[in-house]
This record gives structure tokens, C-alpha cells and sequence, in this order.
């Protein structure tokens, strides 16, 4: 007997993965007339691909390259189709939506691209102009033009369908509609038929075959092959005309932006879940194009203490859900803390004001402002000042000065510097320390102490 492993997981190659999601898109009997056309579009690829070769023409060639592009947009149809059919996984937690917004991305990109190669070999071609053979190419025209009108009216392709109303207009759609509306006044009867925004396939599709007549005429009456070229570069910029507002919106869409047309929706919304009871703040709102025609969005809510989550959880996604099919709502109680007391015990002598002298500080002021006598701010257009130490003032205390030595100016400071020690013994600057006698003052009267209360 072999090794049995419990845990071991069948690991798929890519090719394997990819056949097994083809076989569960083929199950459904919808997807059956798309592989049929699909089948038939490869048919007429080649068939048009050999014609280009043997027509010379690279007109014919920019105009098969639509034909591409159908093929392109069926296998866009197939990736709606198995969207559809999958379920969101714990990988895919949206969804696989976006892979058909990939897959329109991808489709108009590539044929931008061959827009711009048929650009490239046009110029190449007004250099040195080769000559055109004109025995399949009017051929290969209706061809190409019944192989896709007959797709686009045959296939609901649900993707495209999306982005050519949603996207912005091309520069050929403004044109068919200034005409359409020029010839709609002359006879007014033609306006059910000329709409105000045609469908940009069927136009550039139109426009690429009437261009394939024009030239096979020119061609067949005056040998004039330059023209061939210069339909080439007109149908290769009606498609990049054509594919290009439509790479925009998809791009928008695969950058997760906000539609637009929807913001103002989305802002009278958010002020009435704003007014909604017991709701403080809406805030990190951010909401983004899931898939075509689907909005997701994820928003915080910030309610009171005293409301009920589920409630207001329920009211908000009630707004929210008309437009926003897949919502994330935050619901978070407001969080506001109270002011706390020092915990720190306060003695008692602090708070009796009376065991405290406050002195306060004079501010430093420069050195030549000051008057040298009494040390005051002398000003040339100020009074004298209001005391000196001789001649203390009214509201000033009296300075207390030793009796034992001579001071100049009557500071009571020696010259040169004194230590500490016998700074503090001779009791300077600090009431109720030193000796309480041999004190004297500028008044007669006042006593030597002029403190009661003991240090704090």
C-alpha cells in the first residue's frame, strides 16, 4: 500500500484552471450562440486577412481589425456570462465583477493599439505607395460590415452595451448628431431614426465601409492609390476616436473612483444619515465603482452613548441601500472622557495665603536705561522717580540695611564678593532671621522686624 496524505491539496495547472472554468461557462445553453459566433468571427478573420494580402489595401486592413474587435467583445459576453455564475469567495470577497470591467479595459486598449499600428504603416506607405488591387475589396467590405452589424444586433453584449452610454461621447457621435440634427430640420420625420446619441459601433462601422466604397471608386475611375491610404488613417482614427472614451470610464472604474453623475446623490444621502437620530458625525466615507452599473462603499458613523447600534445600523443602510448596493457601515459609540482631578495630596499650609509673601520680580531691563543711584528706568521725559533708599516712598517697604559697616550710596552691600555664610549671618534679604538687633532704617519709627508669621 502507498503513502495516504489527509492534508494533501490537487494542485491545477493554469491550463487546467482555465478548462475547468470554460466547461462551467459552456454549460449554460446561453453561452452556446456566442461560441457559435465566435467560431464563425475566426472564419472571417481569415478570409479577410488573406483578401488584405491579396488587395494590397491597408484600408481593408484597419477595417478587419474591427472584426477583432468583435471577436474581443464576445469573449467579453463570455466573462459576463461566467461572472454571473460565480460566487463571491473568501479571496474574492466583492465578487469577480471587475474582470469584465478588465476584459472592456483590455478590448478598447488593444485596439487602440492597432489604430496606432495602422498609423505607422500609413506613413510608411505616403513614402512609397504600392499598388492596389481592387478584385476582392469591395467584397471583403460587405463582408466585414454584414459579419458585424449582424453580431452586435445578434448578441446582447451587456458589458459594452453599458460603457458606450455610460462613457463620454466621441468626437464621431458629436459629428453624426450636429448633422442629425441639421437634416432632422429640414424633415422632421427622420427624427425617430437619427437618435441624439447613436450607437459608436454601428457609426464607425458605417463610417469605415462608406470610406472602403469611396475608395474602391477612386481607385477603379482615376488609379488614384493614395487614397487607400488615407482611408486607412481615417478609419484607424474613428477608432481611436470611438475606443478611447471608453478605456477612460473602464480605467476609472479599475481605479476604484466615484462616478461623477453620483455625487451629488451620494452627498444628500450622507446629510440625511447625518440627521438621523442619535447619529454625532459621518466620517472616512469612501465609496468606488464595483462592476458596471454596481457601488460600493464603506462609511464610519460616530452615534451617542445612549443610542441603540442596531438601530441606527438598520436606518443608515436603509438610506445608504438605494444607491449603494454593497455597503460596510462602522458604527463606533462616541468616547469622550472626563475631566480627572490630581490625586496628588495638597497640604494645608498651601492653601493659607497669609503664611506666604509673594515678591514679585522686576523685569531685567538694559544696562544703560538704568539710572546708577536708585537703579530705575530713566527716561528724559518722565518725572523723578518716586523713591530713593534715603527717601523711601509711600506704598514701599523699608529696606532693611546693617549698622556695623559703611556702604556706599546707602545700599548696604560691601564691595568685592562675600560667601554665603556670612551673607546669611548678617540676616540680608530675609525677614525674621538674623539678629534683631542693630538694625536701623530710614524712619525713626519703624520697627526692626517687620514679620510676625514664622517661615513657611
Amino acid at each position: 500500500m502507498g503513502t495516504i496524505h489527509l492534508f494533501r491539496k490537487s494542485q491545477r495547472s493554469f491550463v487546467g484552471k482555465l478548462t475547468h472554468e470554460f466547461r462551467l461557462v459552456a454549460a449554460d445553453r446561453r453561452s452556446w450562440k456566442i461560441l457559435l459566433f465566435g467560431a464563425i468571427n475566426l472564419i472571417c478573420i481569415g478570409f479577410l486577412l488573406m483578401w488584405c494580402s491579396s488587395t494590397n489595401s491597408i484600408a481593408l486592413t484597419a477595417y478587419t481589425y474591427l472584426t477583432i474587435f468583435d471577436l474581443f467583445s464576445l469573449v467579453t459576453c463570455l466573462i459576463s456570462y461566467w461572472v454571473m455564475m460565480k460566487k463571491p469567495s473568501p479571496v474574492y470577497s466583492f465578487g469577480f465583477e471587475r474582470f469584465e470591467v478588465l476584459a472592456v479595459f483590455a478590448s478598447t486598449v488593444l485596439a487602440q493599439l492597432g489604430a496606432l499600428f495602422i498609423l505607422k504603416e500609413s506613413a510608411e506607405r505616403f513614402l512609397e505607395q504600392p499598388e492596389i488591387h481592387t478584385g476582392r475589396l469591395l467584397v471583403g467590405t460587405f463582408v466585414a460590415l454584414f459579419f458585424n452589424l449582424f453580431t452586435m444586433l445578434s448578441i446582447k453584449n451587456k458589458p459594452f452595451a453599458y460603457v458606450s452610454e455610460a462613457a463620454s461621447t466621441s468626437w464621431l457621435q458629436e459629428h453624426v448628431a450636429d448633422l442629425s440634427r441639421s437634416i432632422c430640420g429640414i424633415i422632421p420625420g427622420l427624427s425617430s431614426i437619427f437618435l441624439p446619441r447613436m450607437n459608436p459601433f454601428f457609426l464607425i462601422d458605417i463610417a469605415g465601409a462608406l470610406a472602403l466604397c469611396i475608395t474602391y471608386m477612386l481607385i477603379e475611375i482615376n488609379n488614384y492609390f493614395a487614397v487607400d491610404t488615407a482611408s486607412a488613417i481615417a478609419i484607424a482614427l474613428m477608432t481611436f476616436g470611438t475606443m478611447y472614451p471608453m478605456s477612460v470610464y473602464s480605467g476609472k472604474v479599475l481605479l476604484q473612483t466615484t462616478p461623477p453623475h453620483v455625487i451629488g446623490q451620494l452627498d444628500k444621502l450622507l446629510r440625511e444619515v447625518s440627521t438621523l437620530d442619535g447619529v454625532l458625525e459621518v466620517r472616512n466615507e469612501h465609496f468606488w465603482t464595483l462592476g458596471f452599473g454596481t457601488l460600493a462603499g464603506s462609511v464610519h458613523v460616530r452615534i451617542r452613548r445612549d443610542a441603540n447600534e442596531q438601530m441606527v445600523l438598520a436606518h443608515v443602510t436603509n438610506r445608504l441601500y438605494t444607491l449603494v448596493s454593497t455597503l460596510t457601515v462602522q458604527i463606533f459609540k462616541d468616547d469622550w472622557i472626563r475631566p480627572t482631578l490630581s490625586s496628588v495630596p495638597i497640604a494645608n499650609n498651601i492653601l493659607n495665603l497669609s503664611d506666604h509673601h509673594i515678591i514679585p520680580m522686576p523685569s531685567l531691563k538694559a544696562a544703560d536705561n538704568l539710572n546708577p543711584v536708585t537703579f530705575t528706568p530713566a527716561k528724559p521725559s518722565s518725572p523723578p522717580p518716586e523713591f530713593s533708599f534715603n527717601t523711601p516712598g509711600k506704598n514701599v517697604n523699608p529696606v532693611i540695611l546693617l549698622n556695623t559697616q559703611t556702604k556706599p550710596y546707602g545700599l548696604g552691600f560691601n564691595h568685592g564678593s562675600a560667601p554665603y555664610s556670612s551673607v546669611l549671618n548678617q540676616g540680608l534679604g530675609i525677614p525674621g532671621i538674623g539678629a534683631a538687633q542693630g538694625f536701623r532704617t530710614g524712619f525713626a519709627n519703624v520697627p526692626g522686624r517687620y514679620g510676625t508669621n514664622a517661615r513657611g
